[in-house]
């Protein structure tokens, strides 16, 4: 899968529920996780988080809003029950993503909000626990940009097989070796006399 992705969480005070959070996250691979203004405390954390996700990938902890830095091009998504909030299954996820998700008992923040490029929310009746709800994002960005195969069309079908990736050719040439299609033909080279 091409891009990368971060996670984190805005005001959070259960730190079991960061734990779980992290420990999931580190499971799909995530390049970075991060709290803003939470109350989180890695040792209760890591009651939940048997992994130690901010020993094994970055952790950043931001006071708030303002102070929330992001990699270069990465787009911040919301996790949050708002009205105009794109139901995760028809969300396109960006290449470069970093998802904030609120307690489950507060919305995320409006200074945070006014900073995602976009609201997700996920299709439920009511508010669900921050690790459950990361974990269900993580997974609908891992089925919708990796490289899967096919579901067969009936449940005792089989998967079609994957097909072979196939490289393109090289995007860039240097000055110095031009990319040719085939070898060099030595005629071409020598010159000919007749």
């Amino acid at each position: 899968m091409r891009g990368f992705f971060g996670i984190g969480v805005a005001g959070v005070s259960k730190s079991m529920n960061v734990g779980s959070l992290f420990r999931t996250a580190h499971a799909f691979g995530a390049s970075f996780v991060f709290t803003v203004g939470a109350n989180y405390t890695r040792k209760v954390g890591r009651g939940a988080d048997t992994s130690n996700a901010p020993e094994q990938v970055p952790f950043y902890d931001f006071p708030d809003a303002e102070s929330l830095i992001l990699p270069e091009g990465t787009e911040l998504v919301g996790v949050e029950i708002v009205d105009d909030a794109v139901e995760l299954p028809s969300f396109r996820h960006p290449r470069q993503a970093a998802y904030i998700l609120g307690a489950e008992r507060m919305s995320l923040p409006p200074a945070l909000l006014e900073r995602c490029s976009y609201s997700v929310r996920i299709p439920t009746h009511f508010s669900i626990n921050v690790g459950l709800a990361g974990a269900l994002v993580m997974y609908d960005r891992l089925i919708t940009l990796g490289r899967f195969a096919r579901r067969p069309v009936s449940p005792r079908g089989v998967p079609e097989p994957l097909p072979e990736h196939v490289f393109g050719t090289p995007r860039f040439r240097t000055r110095a070796a031009p990319f040719r299609a085939s070898p060099p033909d030595v005629t071409e080279k020598l010159g000919t006399k007749s």
